[in-house]
């Protein structure tokens, strides 16, 4: 009898590995929760991040059942055969994203190591630094564990955080769910443009994919992909309500939450376990940037040179530590809207009709 292991493992790796992609940059400061969600009020909030859901779910069962189909584990490969010759405006898309989150998660590094720990802000983004490029340099297995891994430890911190806050405020959270929504809410848009600049990262994890042959499981991770990326945001979002509305005001959010409850000692184990999440995120992103360059050697027929993955992770992390000096408001405030027109444009249009159509006039192979 063949074990149900594997099969659960490919049913649930995808959606860990995205999530532990999009999470320095989809909500590992809170910043982004706040931008998005808490800011068209707290109720509406939480209908906007079930829209986000929905939207990440139906995009990525698209994308992974294309992938599988088509043989595609690396983002060119998936939109050449997507798009054919217009796969290059994806690419230029996913640069642009990858430097924008890369300047987020140096921004976010340089501040916790400050405000945290009383170190200098540079010492933050170096540390980031070295970490994302020892992963990238040692590959898929590694970094499927490593992040498999961070993402349970990180399920299990955001929910005593949740719990805790829960404890400690919850009338406070009860008379913020009551509060009205701003004059200009619209949960629905809130939720999809939250969406659209994530989702376009998923082709980042295809490498992921490279064990599957069922149509059925390939679908069946792309359904589980919503939820298991939205939990930690959810619980992290419930913990935010105890600071509102302080925590509108604030470049790190969970920082106010976190003083609230007044651990220093819990405090620093959470930005610990954030700062892991940033590393989990710009490996994620570079590591996708290698596969791509590296898959392309192989069809010319010439190995990756061996200084290849480290050299292209130092130059996009530089990059984008460059990048980061614009700020950590700013960049999600201003980066983040633009970015998700482009993605839908040019990704998730394209994989929820071009994709589903040729999905649905195929046989599982």
């Amino acid at each position: 009898m063949k074990s149900p292991l594997p099969t659960l493992k490919q049913l649930i790796l995808p959606g860990l590995v995205f999530q532990s992609v999009v999470i320095a940059g989809g909500y590992g400061t809170g910043r982004e929760l706040v931008e998005f969600f808490l800011s068209i009020g707290p109720a509406q909030g939480l209908w906007a991040m079930a829209m986000a859901t929905l939207l990440w779910s139906a995009v990525a069962m698209a994308t992974f059942e294309f992938a599988r189909m088509t043989r595609s584990f690396d983002y060119r490969a998936l939109m050449k055969n997507l798009m054919g010759p217009g796969w290059v405006a994806y690419e230029v898309a996913y640069l642009g994203m990858l430097l924008l989150v890369l300047a987020v998660v140096a921004a976010a590094a340089g501040e916790i190591v400050r405000d945290t720990f009383g170190l200098p802000y540079p010492l933050g983004v170096g540390f980031m630094m070295c970490l994302v490029g020892f992963l990238t340099l040692k590959g898929s297995e590694l970094i499927e564990r490593v992040l498999t891994v961070w993402s349970i430890l990180l399920y299990v911190t955001y929910a005593v955080f949740a719990g805790w806050a829960v404890l400690r405020f919850g009338p406070q959270m009860a008379e913020a769910l009551r509060s009205p929504a701003t004059g200009d809410a619209n949960w629905a848009l809130s939720g999809v443009r939250y969406a659209g600049y994530n989702i376009g990262i998923l082709p980042a994890i295809l490498f992921v994919l490279r064990n599957h042959r069922s149509r059925s499981v390939t679908l069946g991770a792309g359904l589980l992909v919503g939820p298991l990326a939205m939990i930690p945001a959810l619980l992290f979002y419930i913990a935010l309500l105890g600071a509102w509305p302080e925590a509108l005001d604030r470049a790190v959010p969970a920082a106010a939450v976190l003083e609230a409850l007044g651990s220093p000692l819990f405090r620093g184990l959470f930005q610990l376990v954030l700062l892991g999440t940033l590393v989990e995120t710009g490996t994620g992103l570079i590591h996708a940037v290698n596969e791509r360059i590296a898959h392309g050697f192989e069809a010319g027929e010439r190995p990756f040179p061996s200084w290849g993955r480290p050299a292209v992770a130092a130059v996009l992390l530089l990059l984008g530590s460059g990048l980061s000096a614009f700020g950590l408001v700013d960049l999600i405030a201003r980066g983040y809207g633009l970015m998700t027109w482009i993605f839908l444009l040019v990704f998730v249009l394209p994989v929820l009709t071009l994709g589903s159509w040729r999905i649905a006039t195929s046989r599982d192979r």
